[in-house]
């Protein structure tokens, strides 16, 4: 009775047929009996207040049940609340229809609830609203002499401060033997997933809510209403078992979420409220960033001095922060660093997490300096990244529980052909196309939090798992199966794992590239502490040979107890149910991080990148023809699932570089192209060949699994070695994102 390990299988996602069908309903899709529908109104000024809302025409209207503003809104919502959600950054909160004062382009100042979605965005043109206009500032780079700290607030284990400056920077920097600098600057980028926001919310009477929300945290939902809206938790119910993308936008409850609610508690109805595509451009973004490096190395190509400084938009009620600076001192064991992290409040709404925040911004400006020094050495930057490499975190002054990164460059530079690499600029052609060659490294954190997971097993012997956590997209419903199918020795079809419902046990938020190692761990720990409760039950049993045997004697494979010593005897989960009548066992348990042991180690993914280019010699059109990421990420449960998000942040970051950016016209104070027309992102057309490795790496310490991470490590590599392969093809060195063609005209 042998069984295959699941884990380590490329098995496809379980909820696969379910989302090629169209069975998948999201939450903008979830029927209810006397549904209503809400349509949003949006500020058109930046800064100001409103004078007057005229809602009389739209109230007249067939078919308008209620407009809600500022001028009526219930008295339902506890308005005094800092922090209403784990994502929230330092600062206040931002509260739909809290007053008459605009403070960003786009905030909503209205909902119009009709019987029909059309008849609510209908009726929404119809509203007049007369504003008093104020000065208001957008234009970050105007802005710049207004950079200050940011403010402290909760202490955040995911976005640590710029660390302490070591040694003798200045000094260090006049004396290196070659210096390299640079000044790099990227634009607004906003998530755009395929599904908009929407939340569908269920009145229930007596204060109770069931409410289908897109979010990338039930329980984060949860927290939110009930300390808006000074709801019971245990009467707030949130549900989100498909997401259609988020890659961030959804760690924090949008202002739909908040306006079906009012309407819901207000009307005692059922309400759904659905945003359109330009509305998604009106929360939360990836702030534009200015960094500023200057980094020092001996003859020999020893990084002996780092300096970083980034400069990043906030908005003028919270400090959002990103962890940008703090990467170059992880990768490279300079002596002499001096970090600097500055915001630049502005009148926009709060930047939000986005794919690999601060990671995919910082390591772009890091990895182009590293191959400006490679260029002046002439040293082969593969080479420059071998000589300065270490298996220690000069920052925090810890050794990595795991580092495979040397592999990684070798494997890759064997798929990838570097070695075929002419070093000069410009030395390379196929037809009127310069060819180049460039190449980046990887990092981001391997983190791990707390959860809880119920394991229940019934008489049929067959076992269903339980936790608030979501799938937004990642295979996480698939690769939890894959761990408890291999804990509890069972196939794959006698599992099964309920999510995304607040009801069930606690799960944080998913992002970081944290949530396989956070509720893999609380799925491990549950199944182990079920098969020792039914290890109990069968031993308990008359004249079982179980009696005299330890837990560590048997095995569990295929529904049965088996004795290691002589898998003869051996007993099946089913009788054991029948002979002692008993219908169900269950258990919920808790994993976190040891807090004795985990801050001993510095713990991250790595990758290293390579990257060919052609460039139209006179159009300057830049094409990725190939590219190749290899990873070390510890034990990959899901080959076929891991690769999917390497690739998907492969594509993301060839969007970064070449596609990505919201335009803000700085007269009015808003976005220009929100809409998928305008906002470039790659098609079809602009994908070509990626590949995929993945690097044996090995770690009992990381987290009970040995697992990282692999949603983030896809995208930060890939920009800088697309702008390392530009300057290689056209001697032209552009530090700023997205590349514009222009540029190498």
């Amino acid at each position: 009775m042998t069984r295959k390990p699941m884990i380590g299988q490329s098995i496809s996602r379980l909820e696969g047929p379910l989302k090629v069908t169209g069975e998948a309903k999201y939450a903008g899709e979830y029927n209810a009996e006397n549904l209503v529908y809400g349509y949003v109104v949006n500020s058109s000024i930046t800064k100001g207040s409103i004078s007057a809302i005229d809602t009389d025409d739209a109230k007249k209207m067939n078919g308008v049940i209620e407009i809600f503003t500022h001028e009526n809104r219930p008295p339902t919502a506890w308005f005094d609340i800092q922090y209403a959600d784990m994502d929230a950054p330092p600062g206040t909160v931002f509260k739909p229809l809290k007053d008459n004062i605009i403070k960003y382009n786009g905030q909503p100042i209205a909902l119009v609830v009709a019987e029909t979605f059309e008849m609510a965005r209908y009726a929404a043109m119809k509203i007049k609203v007369a504003y008093i206009d104020e000065e208001f500032e957008t234009d970050f780079k105007a802005k710049l002499h207004n950079e200050r700290n940011p403010k402290k607030g909760l202490a955040s284990m995911l976005k640590p401060p710029p660390p302490k400056p070591k040694g003798d920077f200045e000094e260090a920097y006049r004396n290196s033997y070659v210096q390299s600098s640079g000044t790099f600057k990227h634009g607004t980028e906003h998530h755009n997933p395929m599904e908009m926001f929407a939340s569908t919310v269920i009145y229930q009477g007596k204060g109770k809510l069931k409410i289908y929300d897109k979010t990338q945290g039930t329980i984060n939902s949860q927290l939110y209403v009930a300390n808006v809206f000074g709801l019971k938790m245990k009467n707030v119910q949130v549900i989100s078992p498909f997401v259609g993308g988020a890659f961030g936008s959804g760690l924090r409850p949008q202002y739909q979420l908040f306006m079906a609610v009012m309407a819901s508690l207000a009307l005692k109805r059922n309400v759904r409220v659905t945003l359109d595509r330009t509305q998604m451009f009106t929360f939360g973004h990836r702030p534009p960033t200015i960094q500023y490096t200057r980094f020092g190395a001996d003859q020999n190509g020893k990084v002996n001095a780092l300096y970083h400084k980034a400069s990043a938009e906030t908005s003028q009620f919270e400090d959002y922060v990103e962890m940008v600076v703090n990467w170059s001192n992880m990768l490279y064991p300079a002596e002499n660093t001096l970090m600097e992290s500055k915001l630049v409040p502005l009148d926009v709404y709060s930047p939000l997490d986005m794919r690999a925040p601060g990671g995919s911004t910082g390591i772009h400006a890091i990895e182009i300096t590293m191959d400006e020094l490679a260029f002046k050495l002439n040293i082969d930057p593969l080479e420059l990244r071998l000589i300065n490499y270490s298996n220690v975190d000069k920052s925090s002054d810890k050794e990595y529980s795991s580092k495979e990164l040397r592999e990684c460059y070798l494997q890759g530079a064997e798929k990838f052909g570097w070695s075929k690499r002419n070093p000069k600029p410009r030395s390379m052609k196929r037809g009127n196309k310069l060819i180049g060659y460039g190449m980046a490294t990887g990092i981001w954190d391997a983190n791990r939090l707390l959860a809880r997971v119920e394991a229940r097993m019934t008489s049929d012997g067959k076992v269903e798992l339980k936790s608030a956590v979501t799938d937004i997209g990642t295979g996480t419903f698939t690769v939890l199966s894959q761990i408890a199918s291999d804990e509890l020795g069972m196939n794959l079809e006698n599992v099964t794992f309920s999510y995304a419902d607040s009801s069930m046990p606690f799960a944080p938020i998913q992002g970081g590239s944290f949530t396989t190692a956070t509720v893999g761990a609380a799925v491990k720990t549950a199944c182990q502490a079920l098969n020792k409760k039914i290890f109990k039950k069968a031993a308990s049993l008359k004249e079982s040979f179980l009696s005299f045997a330890q837990f560590e004697d048997i095995i569990f494979r295929n529904g049965f107890l088996i004795l290691k010593s002589d898998p003869e005897s051996r007993i099946s989960v089913v009788d054991i149910f029948k002979q002692l009548s008993i219908k169900e066992i269950k258990t919920t348990n808790t994993a976190m991080p040891n807090p004795l042991t985990s801050g001993k180690k510095a713990k991250a993914a790595h990758s290293a990148v390579f990257v060919e280019v052609e460039v139209d010699e006179e159009l300057g059109v830049i094409e990725v023809t190939r590219a190749v990421t290899s990873v070390a990420a510890g034990k990959i449960i899901n080959p076929k699932t891991a690769e999917s998000q390497i690739l998907g942040g492969m594509v993301w970051g060839i969007s970064k570089a070449l596609h990505e950016e919201t335009i803000t016209d700085h007269q009015f104070g808003k976005y220009m192209n929100p809409n998928l027309a305008e906002y470039h992102i790659p098609v079809h057309a602009d994908i070509h060949d990626l590949s995929v490795i993945f690097v044996e790496e090995q770690d009992q310490f990381v987290n009970d699994l040995g697992i990282k991470g692999v949603g983030e490590i896809g995208i930060v590599g890939m920009p800088p070695a697309i702008a390392n392969a530009v300057f290689h093809a056209t001697g032209k060195r552009i530090n700023d994102l997205p590349i514009h063609f222009e540029r190498l005209l």
